[in-house]
C-alpha cells in the first residue's frame, strides 16, 4: 500500500430497519451513509450503501449485526443434537423455576433449540472435584455419534456433567466426533463455557451449536462480498465483529463461537457513548438508543460500562430486571448490561381487546414499514404518529432519500386509532408519543433504579434514528435535567464499532469460601487464565510481541499502553445463593495483606446497593474468576462533517404539544444553525439521519464538539 495514500476504517451496523455505514479516514475525516436494511440478504443493503462512498482505500472493516439474534428469534438455526451424561437429557426442559409472567397460566416455555429426540446420553461420570468416577464408554459413545449422524444433524453440542472442572471426557468425545464426521461443527462446553451450573452451561453450549453454521455462512459470504467490492488484490480485508461485551473479535473467531456476538449491535452504541462521554468530561451517562424496532438503555457510571455475566435471548424484549427471567434461552457470556423494549419508529400502534392504546412490541420494520413510507404498510406506527404531530418532515426522511406520504399517515391513524377512541388525530398521535416514552422509561429504570442508581444523577445521551425525537419526554419522566445528542446520532452506533477494542474473554469456575482462599493458588489460577488469553489473542492474528507479561502491566508503561490490558474480575455470592455479583480486581491489590477482607467488604457494599441489604454473618463464596485481555485499537479523532444533503429546510412547521399547549408554529433549524448560546424552545433540528425535538420550557445549544446539549425546564 502506498504510505502516502489516505486509508479508511469502515464500520457497518445492520439494524432491523436501517443499515448504517461510517468511514473514518486516518486524517479524521468522516463519510456516512444510511440505507434501508435488506433482510433477505443483508449484503445487498451494504453494497448499495457503500457504492456512493467508493472508491477509497479500506484498511479494515468492523461489523455489528443482528443475524445471530434473528436466527434465534425466527428459529432458523441449524438442526442441533446434544450429547450429555446419562441422567441429564432433560436439563433444558427442567431449567430454572423462573417465569416472566407469574400469574399468566397460558404462558409456555420456549421449545429447546435441541429437540428432545436429538438429545442422547453417554455412560460416564466425573464428580464435583474433577475425579473420574466412571470412565467414558467409548463404544457406546461411538454408537450415539453414529445415530446422531443418521438424523442428518447440522451441528452437535456436547455438555457432560462437571466437565467445567475436568474436560477429559468431553475431549475424548470431540476426538471421536472428528474421527467419524470431520466436517461437522462441534461445540464442547469445556471450550464454550467452563463454568459451574449445568443448565446455563448446557443452554449456552446448545445456543453456540445452533448458531454456528448460520453465522459461519453469513460471515464467510459477507467477507467475500466485501473483498470483491473493496479490494482488487488477493489480500483478504480484515473483518472484525462487535461482541456483546463491547469488544471486537475476528470474523473467524465469531464464526467459531457466535454466542459472543448475539448483542453485537446494541453494544456498539454504548461504546460510542463511552468515547463521547470521555471527550466531553462526563462520567455518569444513561444511554438511549432508539431505532426503528427497539429502544435500548444502558448505564455508564464513574466512566465505566456496566456489564452482566448472563442474559436471555429469544424471550421477546427484555426490561432488564434480574427478577423477570425464564422467558428466553439463558446465555452465560459477559455482555454490556442493556435493557431493551419494543419501542421504535416502526412500532405498530393498535387497540388491544380491552380497547386500550398500545405501542409495540411488534414492528413494521423496513418492510412493509410504516404507513407513511408508502411501500405496503397498512398499520399505523410511531413514525406515523410523529408525522401527524408535525415532528417529522411530512415529505421525506434521510435528506430526501426516503419520501413520505403524510396523508396516508393521517388517514391510517384516524381510521384505526383516533375514530374508535373518539379522539382527534392529533390527540391520538400525542397519546401514542407519550406511551412510547413510557415504554422506553421501563428500560431506563431497569438499568438505573433497579440497579440502585438514581437517573437524576446522570446525563441522558440519546441517539439512533428516533432517540433524539423522544429524549425530552423520557428525561422529563425520569426527572433528568440534561440531554446530550451527538453529531450524526442516527449513525452513532456505527461510530462505536470503530472505537471498540479487540477483546478476548475467559472464565473459570473457582469455587471456594472467601475465608479459605490461598493467595498463591488464587494467583496461579489467574496466571493460567492470562496465558490462555495470550494464546487466544495470538490466534486472533495479533502480533505476539504486543502482549506484555503479567509482571509488567503498569498503566504508565508505554509497552503496556500499546500492548495488552488485562482486566480481572471475580464472581462472589453469599453461600447458599444462586446468583452472583461480579467485582473487578486490580493485580496490584492481590498481594496486599488485607486483599480478601477488602474484597468481602466491597462485595457486601455492592450487594446492599443492588439488593438493599447485606448479611454480615453469612460466609462469602467465590464462584468464578474472569479475565478479559484487551488490545486497544487506534482511535482517530474525527472531525464532524454534516452528511451531504440537497434538502432545503422549511423555516417553520406546525407541531402539536398536547391539549394544554396545542399547536405551535415551530422554527426548523440545522445543527449548524445553533450556537454556543442557549436558545429557548420550541424548535426542531432536522438532520440527514434524525430529527431533534426541543419542546417548550427547554433550551438547547451546540457545544465545541458539535453536540447538541438540551437543558430541561422546570
Amino acid at each position: 500500500m502506498n504510505s502516502t495514500q489516505k486509508t479508511h476504517r469502515l464500520g457497518i451496523d445492520i439494524g432491523g430497519t436501517f443499515t448504517d455505514i461510517v468511514l473514518i479516514g486516518d486524517d479524521g475525516t468522516v463519510l456516512t451513509q444510511k440505507v434501508p436494511s435488506t433482510p433477505d440478504n443483508y449484503a445487498e443493503g451494504i453494497v448499495a450503501g457503500l457504492a456512493p462512498l467508493l472508491p477509497r482505500q479500506i484498511s479494515e472493516v468492523v461489523h455489528g449485526t443482528t443475524v445471530a439474534t434473528n436466527t434465534i428469534l425466527e428459529r432458523k438455526g441449524a438442526l442441533t443434537g446434544l450429547i450429555t451424561t446419562k441422567g441429564f437429557r432433560d436439563v433444558l426442559e427442567i431449567g430454572r423455576l423462573r417465569y416472566p409472567r407469574l400469574y399468566d397460566l397460558t404462558w409456555e416455555k420456549p421449545l429447546p433449540l435441541a429437540l428432545r429426540r436429538l438429545r442422547r446420553e453417554v455412560e460416564e461420570r466425573i464428580d464435583a472435584n474433577g475425579e473420574i468416577v466412571q470412565p467414558l464408554d467409548i463404544q457406546g459413545a461411538r454408537e450415539v455419534i453414529r445415530w446422531m449422524l443418521r438424523q442428518n444433524i447440522e451441528s452437535l453440542a456436547v455438555c457432560l456433567i462437571n466437565a467445567y472442572i475436568n474436560p477429559d471426557h468431553e475431549r475424548q468425545l470431540g476426538e471421536l466426533i472428528h474421527e467419524l464426521a470431520p466436517d461437522l461443527p462441534v461445540s464442547l462446553s469445556c471450550d464454550v463455557l467452563p463454568e459451574i451450573k449445568e443448565y446455563e452451561r448446557t443452554s449456552t453450549t446448545v445456543i453456540n451449536a445452533y448458531l454456528q453454521p448460520v453465522v459461519s455462512r453469513y460471515l464467510h459470504s459477507l467477507s467475500g462480498r466485501l473483498n470483491q467490492q473493496l479490494t482488487h488484490t488477493d489480500n483478504a480485508l480484515p473483518l472484525y465483529v462487535m461482541q456483546s461485551n463491547g469488544g471486537v473479535m475476528s470474523a473467524e473467531s465469531a464464526a467459531e463461537i457466535p454466542i459472543h456476538i448475539i448483542e453485537s449491535g446494541p453494544a456498539a452504541g454504548v461504546i460510542a457513548s463511552l468515547t463521547l462521554a470521555g471527550r466531553v468530561g462526563l462520567t455518569n451517562v444513561l444511554t438511549l438508543d432508539m431505532g426503528g424496532t427497539t429502544a435500548k438503555a444502558s448505564l455508564i457510571e464513574d466512566g465505566q460500562i456496566m456489564h452482566s455475566p448472563e442474559y436471555q435471548v429469544g424471550g421477546g424484549v427484555s426490561v432488564g430486571t434480574r427478577l423477570s427471567k425464564g422467558g428466553g434461552y439463558p446465555l452465560r457470556v459477559p455482555a454490556i448490561d442493556i435493557a431493551e423494549v419494543g419501542a421504535g419508529g416502526g412500532s405498530i400502534v393498535y387497540l388491544d381487546t380491552g380497547g386500550a392504546l398500545r405501542v409495540g412490541p411488534q414492528s413494521a420494520g423496513a418492510v412493509p414499514g410504516p404507513a407513511c413510507y408508502g411501500i405496503g404498510g397498512e398499520e399505523p406506527t410511531l413514525t406515523d404518529a410523529n408525522v401527524v404531530l408535525g415532528y417529522l418532515n411530512p415529505e421525506h426522511l434521510a435528506g430526501g432519500a426516503l419520501p413520505l406520504n403524510a396523508e396516508k399517515a393521517h388517514q391510517t391513524l384516524h381510521d384505526k386509532i383516533a375514530a374508535p377512541l373518539n379522539l382527534s388525530a392529533s390527540d391520538a398521535a400525542h397519546g401514542v408519543y407519550r406511551i412510547a416514552a413510557a415504554n422506553m422509561a421501563r428500560a431506563a429504570r431497569a438499568v438505573s433504579l433497579e440497579r440502585g442508581r438514581d437517573p437524576r444523577e446522570f446525563v441522558l445521551c440519546a441517539f439512533g434514528g428516533n432517540g433524539p425525537l423522544h429524549a425530552t419526554e423520557l428525561a422529563e419522566s425520569l426527572g433528568m435535567k440534561r440531554i446530550l445528542i451527538p453529531p450524526s446520532p442516527g449513525l452513532f452506533s456505527a461510530f462505536g464499532l470503530l472505537y471498540a477494542d479487540i477483546a478476548y474473554h475467559l472464565v473459570q469456575t473457582y469455587k471456594r469460601l472467601l475465608t479459605e482462599l490461598d493467595i498463591n493458588d488464587f494467583k496461579e489460577t489467574l496466571g493460567r487464565l492470562e496465558t490462555s488469553a495470550r494464546e487466544g489473542l495470538m490466534a486472533e492474528g495479533e502480533n505476539a510481541a504486543q502482549v506484555s507479561d503479567s509482571s509488567d502491566t503498569s498503566e504508565s508503561s508505554e509497552r503496556d499502553r500499546n500492548g495488552v490490558v488485562l482486566q480481572r474480575a471475580v464472581d462472589l455470592r453469599y453461600a447458599g445463593q444462586s446468583s452472583e455479583l461480579t467485582l473487578p480486581i486490580v493485580e496490584g491489590d492481590i498481594g496486599q495483606p488485607q486483599f480478601f477482607h477488602t474484597l468481602g467488604e466491597r462485595f457486601a457494599d455492592d450487594h446492599e446497593r443492588t439488593y438493599g441489604h447485606r448479611a454480615p454473618d453469612d460466609p462469602i463464596e467465590v464462584v468464578n474468576l474472569r479475565l478479559t485481555a484487551v488490545i486497544p485499537t487506534a482511535k482517530s479523532q474525527f472531525s464532524y462533517l454534516q452528511p451531504p444533503s440537497s434538502q432545503t429546510l422549511p423555516p417553520n412547521r406546525r407541531c402539536y404539544f398536547g391539549r394544554e399547549t396545542g399547536w405551535l408554529e415551530v422554527p426548523v433549524l440545522s445543527r449548524e444553525g445553533l450556537t454556543s448560546e442557549s436558545e429557548s424552545g420550541p424548535f426542531i433540528v432536522e438532520e440527514y439521519d434524525t430529527t431533534i425535538l426541543v419542546p417548550p420550557r427547554c433550551t438547547a445549544l451546540r457545544d465545541e464538539w458539535g453536540n447538541i446539549v438540551i437543558e430541561m425546564g422546570t
